[in-house]
């Protein structure tokens, strides 16, 4: 399990004994709840606990994911202070506000028994729309046979930005499998010499990240603009942020130690 996995373990900061007395001081404190993106998620844990450590009276925090339509379904409904996404706004996300926080790359991803160095546009969507089906039909690959898609949920915000970033108006094969979650692909293209899929670049340990259109998917090269694959990261609340939320998001925003963690695995935004 990775380090950022682990520190997904901060978001259970708030919990209730039985019969032991709360001072009220730990009572005013606020609690920040967030849902949504897989992709946001390691990012958004390292944030908040920067931001206690930082300021420890000024909130605590809850972190839960699902992906990002469920993460803009719970902000939107109440159920939770941000949304984390890693889609751009759509028409149908009414009454919501996206926060800007980070840009991320999408990696598409293969085994390492089987490393692609580089793929087209035009390649990506002949195997992820299942027109191409066999390894031999695509140049520098070690193995043959069938190609396993692996894809994203309906509800990802990966696969939506994957869809319009490097399919266009081809559409991903009905046959691929779809997981809940980026760590589910990298495990699933880790564990089959034959899959193919893609996850943000904070998930291509053990598997074997492809250049895209000549550029390696990397830090360096989503920093620079050179890659192509980049897609937004956003808060997302209820409305515009007040309060503590708001407080926290302006900190994420313009502090030059949250942008420092932004920088670390994702592009910031200054």
């Amino acid at each position: 399990m990775s380090r950022r996995i682990r520190l997904l373990g901060v978001t259970a900061i708030v919990a209730a004994v039985a019969g032991a007395a709360i001072p009220a001081s730990a009572l005013a404190v606020p609690v920040i709840t967030m849902s949504g993106s897989t992709s946001v998620a390691p990012l958004a844990a390292l944030l908040a606990r920067a931001y206690n450590k930082q300021y420890p009276s000024r909130a605590k925090f809850r972190l839960a994911q699902g992906g990002s339509d469920v993460g803009i379904a719970d902000v939107s409904a109440g159920r939770v202070s941000i949304g984390n996404s890693s889609r751009d706004p759509k028409p149908s996300d009414q009454g919501v506000f996206f926060n800007k926080i980070a840009r991320d790359a999408i990696c598409v991803v293969t085994n390492p028994g089987n490393p692609i160095s580089n793929l087209s546009q035009a390649q990506i969507q002949g195997i992820f729309s299942g027109d191409v089906r066999n390894w031999q039909d695509i140049p520098g690959s070690g193995t043959t046979g069938s190609i396993d898609i692996v894809t994203r949920t309906a509800a990802s915000g990966t696969q939506d930005a994957f869809q319009k970033i490097f399919m266009g108006s081809k559409t991903i094969s009905g046959s691929a499998a779809a997981k809940a979650s980026n760590g589910l692909v990298q495990q699933a293209v880790h564990s089959d010499k034959n899959a193919i899929g893609f996850v943000s670049l904070d998930f291509v340990a053990g598997v074997s990240p492809s250049a895209y259109e000549g550029v390696a998917c990397n830090l360096r090269n989503a920093k620079s603009g050179e890659y192509g694959g980049v897609r937004n990261f956003w808060m997302v609340t209820r409305g515009r942020a007040t309060g503590a939320v708001q407080k926290f998001i302006f900190w994420v925003q313009n502090s030059p130690k949250a942008q420092k963690i932004v920088g670390t695995h994702w592009v910031p935004l200054k």
